[in-house]
Parts: C-alpha cells; sequence; structure tokens
C-alpha cells in the first residue's frame, strides 16, 4: 500500500496537484486550502443552505466592535449582546437569500477575477504593488482566513450587482420632480392674530375632584419605580494618589529631571506678511532682493507688510512662546538662528518673511515654588504605575466574593452606598448605563452577586452589588397633588384657547367681525424654512389649503397662547427645467424609487425562502 501511494506520487497528475497547492500557498497561504474538509456547526440553515456558527461569530464580533467605535467613550458593558446576536443572525440569513439569487440568476466570480480584484486593491498595497505579506495581516485583523475573505468578495461582489442594477433602474416622473420643486419652493403671504392665555384665564378651573379623578384614571402614571439600595467600591487614580508618599529624595530627583521642561524659550520675531495671491512670488523675491541689497527689514515691513500694527513698529511682534502662532510660522521661527531671515512661509494669513531678533530663556522656578505641584504630579505618576494592578486584583476579589467588605479591607478601599437607584440610573456613579444595566441583571439582582469592574470614566472603575430591592409602588395623591393640578390648568387653558380661535374663526368665515380681538400681524411671501414667524404658525400656514374666495383661516396653539392664521396668498415657487436644483430632486427621487423597489424585492425574496433555526 505504501508502495503505491510512493509510486503515485512521481505521476503528472500528482506533480501538477502539488503545483497548483505550492502557488495557493505562496500567493494567499494555508487558509486559502482549509476550512472546508471539517464539518461545522450552523446556527441557521437558509433553503438547504448552512449559515456556519463560526461565520456567525465572526460576524458578531466584528459588529461589537463596529459599535463600540461609534461610541463616544467606548464601553463593552453598554453593548446589548443579545440584540446584536439577533441583528447578525437577521443579516446573514437576507445575505444568504440574496446570494442563492444571485447564483439562480448565473452571476458569479472565478477565482481569477477574486484575484484581479483583490491584487488591485488599495489596502493591499505597497508603493502601488500588491503586498501578499500586507494582505494576509490586513485579512487576519479582520478576524477572517484568507479563504473566508475570498468567498466573502464573490458572494458580496454578485449581490452587489444586482443592487446596483435595481436601485440605478429607479425612474420618477419629470412632471412630480417639477410638481415637488414647486410645491417646495411655495411662498405664502398670510395674517396671523395672537390669542395670550390671559385671554382665557376666567375660563379655567381645576377643582379637587378633579385632581382625584384624574389620579384614580391615571394611577399608573403615578408610580415609584423599582429600584435598589446598593453597596459599592471606587477604584481612581487620583484616590489612589492620595495615598502615595513621595519622599525627599524622589522630589529632588524628579526636580532636576524637570527642571530643563520648566524653562520656557520665548522668541522675539519680525515679519513681512503680503497677501496670497498670482503675484505673491515675485512679491517675496522683489522683498528678498531688497533685503539682500542691504536694505532694511523694518524699512520693507513698513512699505510692504499688510499686518498694519506691527507694520507700523517695522514688523515686530515682541516676544512669545510655542503654542502662539500658526504652525508653519512657529516651525519656521524656532529653526532660526539670531539674525537670520526665512524663505517665504506660507499660512491662512498670508505669505510671510520672518527675521528672528532674540531669544531668552525664563529662569527655572525653584524647589520650594513648585513643591506641591511636582508632588501631586510625581504621586500620579506612581499612581499610574500601580492603578492597573490594584485594578486586576479588585477585579478578581470581587468576583469570587459574597459581598463587598472583604475586597475593600483586602485593598484598603471603602464601601459605599447609594439608594434608590432606579433602571434610569442615578447619582454618580450609577448614572453609568453598564453599570446599572449589570446591577439589574440577573446575576446580581436575583443570585446576589456582585457586578463586573466597570470603568465608569477615565481611570476610574466601580464595583457593586444590591443590598434591598424595592417593587414599584403607587405615589399617594397629596406627593403629585400639584403636579397634577398644574398638568390640568395647562390642558384646560390649551382648550379654551383652541376654542376661541374657533369662535373667531367661525365669525370671521361668517363674515363678521368679533369684538376684541387685537391686531392682526401680517407677513408676505414667507418661504417654509423663515424664521419670521414661529414653526407651528409655519407648519399650519403650509398644511392650509390654496384659498379661493378670499382668506383661508386656520388656528395653531401652543402651550400659552393661539394664533388665527388667515391665510390670503400663495405663489408657487419657480422651476427651471434645465437647472440644477431639478435635477438633482430627479436623481434624488429616482435612487429613493430605486431603494424602495431594491427593499421590495428582498422582502419578497426573504418572504419565499425556507428558514430553520436549531
Amino acid at each position: 500500500m505504501l508502495q503505491d501511494i510512493r509510486n503515485n506520487a512521481q505521476g503528472t497528475i500528482a506533480k501538477v496537484i502539488i503545483g497548483l497547492l505550492i502557488v495557493s500557498l505562496s500567493i494567499w497561504g494555508m487558509d486559502a486550502i482549509v476550512g472546508g474538509f471539517s464539518g461545522e456547526p450552523e446556527v441557521a440553515t437558509v433553503n438547504g443552505e448552512d449559515i456556519t456558527e463560526r461565520e456567525f461569530l465572526r460576524v458578531v464580533q466584528m459588529e461589537s466592535q463596529r459599535r463600540l467605535s461609534r461610541m463616544e467613550n467606548p464601553d463593552p458593558s453598554m453593548l446589548d449582546e443579545d440584540q446584536i446576536r439577533t441583528d447578525v443572525l437577521d443579516s446573514l440569513i437576507q445575505e444568504q437569500v440574496l446570494i442563492q439569487d444571485a447564483n439562480a440568476q448565473g452571476l458569479e466570480l472565478n477565482d481569477a477575477d477574486i484575484d484581479a480584484l483583490i491584487t488591485q486593491m488599495p489596502q493591499f498595497q505597497v508603493d502601488g504593488q500588491f503586498n501578499r505579506d500586507r494582505f494576509v495581516a490586513t485579512v487576519r485583523n479582520m478576524g477572517m482566513g484568507v479563504g473566508e475573505f475570498r468567498e466573502a468578495m464573490r458572494k458580496q461582489y454578485v449581490v452587489n450587482q444586482i443592487r446596483a442594477g435595481i436601485v440605478q433602474s429607479g425612474l420618477v416622473a419629470d412632471e412630480n420632480a417639477e410638481q415637488l420643486l414647486q410645491i417646495q419652493n411655495q411662498t405664502r403671504s398670510f395674517r396671523v392674530l395672537d390669542i395670550p392665555a390671559s385671554s382665557v384665564a376666567d375660563a379655567v378651573s381645576v377643582s379637587d375632584a378633579d385632581v382625584e379623578a384624574f389620579y384614580e384614571e391615571n394611577s399608573g402614571a403615578f408610580q415609584q419605580p423599582e429600584r435598589v439600595d446598593a453597596a459599592y467600591i471606587t477604584l481612581s487614580l487620583g484616590a489612589l494618589a492620595e495615598s502615595i508618599e513621595v519622599d525627599d529624595a524622589e522630589l529632588q530627583a524628579y526636580y532636576e529631571q524637570q527642571a530643563a521642561d520648566l524653562a520656557s524659550e520665548e522668541r522675539r520675531a519680525s515679519h513681512i506678511l503680503i497677501e496670497e495671491g498670482s503675484d505673491a512670488d515675485e512679491t517675496m523675491a522683489t522683498i528678498q532682493e531688497r533685503l539682500a541689497a542691504g536694505e532694511s527689514f523694518a524699512d520693507l515691513a513698513r512699505e510692504y507688510s499688510i499686518d498694519t500694527v506691527s507694520a507700523e513698529d517695522g514688523g515686530d511682534l515682541g516676544y512669545a512662546g510655542r503654542g502662539i502662532y500658526a504652525e508653519p510660522f512657529e516651525e519656521a521661527l524656532f529653526a532660526l538662528e539670531e539674525g537670520e531671515v526665512s524663505e517665504p512661509v506660507r499660512t491662512s494669513f498670508g505669505v510671510h518673511l520672518i527675521r528672528l531678533e532674540d531669544v531668552r530663556e525664563s529662569e527655572v522656578p525653584s524647589l520650594d515654588e513648585m513643591e506641591d505641584q511636582l508632588r501631586r504630579e510625581l504621586a500620579r505618576e506612581k499612581a499610574r504605575e500601580q492603578f492597573a494592578e490594584v485594578r486586576a486584583e479588585l477585579a478578581d476579589s470581587a468576583y469570587a466574593a459574597d459581598d463587598l467588605a472583604g475586597p475593600a479591607e483586602e485593598l484598603g478601599l471603602e464601601v459605599r452606598e447609594a439608594n434608590g437607584v432606579t433602571r434610569d440610573g442615578g447619582q454618580a456613579p450609577f448614572d453609568h448605563a453598564g453599570l446599572v444595566r449589570q446591577l439589574f441583571s440577573e446575576d446580581v439582582l436575583d443570585a446576589g452577586y456582585n457586578t463586573e469592574l466597570i470603568d465608569v470614566g477615565d481611570n476610574v472603575s466601580v464595583v457593586a452589588r444590591v443590598n434591598k430591592y424595592h417593587e414599584a409602588e403607587q405615589l399617594p395623591l397629596d406627593q403629585v397633588r400639584d403636579q397634577i393640578r398644574t398638568t390640568l390648568e395647562q390642558r384646560k387653558t390649551r382648550e379654551a384657547l383652541s376654542e376661541r380661535a374657533d369662535a373667531i374663526i367661525a365669525d370671521l368665515e361668517s363674515g363678521e367681525s368679533p369684538e376684541g380681538i387685537g391686531e392682526w400681524s401680517s407677513y408676505e411671501g414667507l418661504a417654509r424654512n423663515a424664521s419670521e414667524a414661529g414653526p407651528a404658525i409655519l407648519q399650519q400656514v403650509f398644511s392650509l389649503p390654496r384659498p379661493a374666495d378670499g382668506a383661508r383661516f386656520g388656528k395653531a396653539v401652543m402651550a400659552n397662547s393661539a394664533a388665527v392664521i388667515a391665510l390670503d396668498e400663495v405663489t408657487d415657487g419657480q422651476v427651471s427645467e434645465d437647472g440644477t436644483e431639478l435635477n438633482q430632486l430627479r436623481e434624488f427621487l429616482a435612487s429613493l424609487e430605486g431603494q424602495r423597489e431594491y427593499a421590495a424585492y428582498q422582502q419578497f425574496l426573504r418572504n419565499r425562502a425556507e428558514v430553520e433555526r436549531p
């Protein structure tokens, strides 16, 4: 048997196979030929095609990282892992449906096409040439093997072909776009009659019976939410630094180490500033020639510089340290020797010639003057070295402990308490959503464990546990009576304002002139985004039908006033058939229609698919 294998291995077919394997390994690596020889558990089956657990977990990891990257302060405890897994599985099922549809339509890429795409991708190139090492490293950083990446490209390319074809086929009638643009650019002329809340104050009253009835009818709105009393330990870099002693020898050594940085250098500069423009280089060349011929820098500054303030002093800008001037100006200034003039320097202000007039250094403050500041800095540096170690110890100790007293005593920390923490949080540190979510988790709330150690701020970590749980309970009427009365007064005021506006409109529409209504305010030709009238009034103005015979009337009711609106005239916006605005709107509407059609196509395929989930 072994001899047969040896003989066959010398044959032509074997040599061809081995050659192909060597080429694949040299270009793509071992991942190109492994991964398909072992079965994998599946998380779903779509029309008989499996979605593997490995692929699912890889995409879950990538989606978790994507959501973390979108956070202002990335915090893994803020991630809803169950929701991520649900979203990822749904997206993979949809993707598999689309891939199968593409295959059914005969859309596919062969290996040569994929290789061509990969070798042309800029992220895999070095100095404009495909680099295998960069390709493999980049793919592995994505959590994928080379074979997986190639297959993902094959799938996505054909799916995108279908998507692009449907989206780009979206059409919109020219008259629809023109009509929409006319409406969008429409202006309206109208009058507004203000009705203040004071005018209906006599009609608004709230009795004790009203309050009690509202309380009974809306009892669910007056509940104290479930809450917990919590114990917690805070570990912070600042507190750790306060506990660290710095001896005099350490302080002296640190002062000497920092002395060079404590002496600040300031440079006195003069400059000639001219405007940037087509003749700037020529003007600068003329100035440089005159300087080389021996003319005074100060005289040339007075003649040419557009910085009129410094020009009066021969371009003198006085002394300044780093961080004052624009970066290109600063770099040029601090590269000069005393008396030297720079080459032209371009900044957002224009083009400069810079001359270094003088250099001075401030004296180093004494140790006595800086002792307190240096002690704090040194203590904080030492604390930073210890923080990671103490944090790890606290995390391990709290995880294994049945309370917080032990970990606190072990590390010299204090156990604190916070009462009345709800699912919406509480005072710091329970204003951190990740910590609150853990506090109300099943393991902590029901099983009595400590939370994980959560980073709630920069170098601040907290571990907590539940001391006592309080169920939601009804708030007594006396506690919410004033709140209810205010709510009812506001509601009745709005109702009275609305009724008063309706009465005025009825009189106006019948041709009568209501008494005591005040003065109308007129607005001519306002667009939808005008700022002269309030948003509530504009919204109502542009929702009224076009007036026919006489004005159209409407009303807008706000918290403390109402307005009767008389729409007098509507002017359609002007539309240029060849204008940029109309063309952009056509393209936008066509794109929306194409996306709508593609979404409907996706849903059609999804509804028709047979999906099995273990």
